[in-house]
């Protein structure tokens, strides 16, 4: 008779370590693109808006999380 207590889960150890990263990655990259805004809504104030946090650096921190994410997903488990 086989004694099974091994968990059959999707991914192993690493995999959601790797994931957390991703997530995490993405989160920090999402942050970068908030605020910006105007409290008084007459005034428009460009360089706020798309300075070079919002619109070069926050989209490619947000597309190393998503390849994390994606690694996460596709690397073979050890186990």
């Amino acid at each position: 008779m086989e004694n099974k207590n091994t968990h059959d889960f999707a991914f192993g150890k690493d995999n959601y370590i790797i994931l957390i990263a991703g997530i995490v990655i993405l989160t920090i990259g999402y942050l970068l693109m908030v605020g910006g805004g105007a409290e008084d809504p007459n005034t428009f104030s460009a360089e706020e808006i798309f300075s070079t946090r919002r619109i070069t650096v926050a989209p490619i921190v947000i597309l190393i999380g998503f390849a994390t994410v994606l690694v996460a997903v596709m690397k073979k488990s050890k186990e």
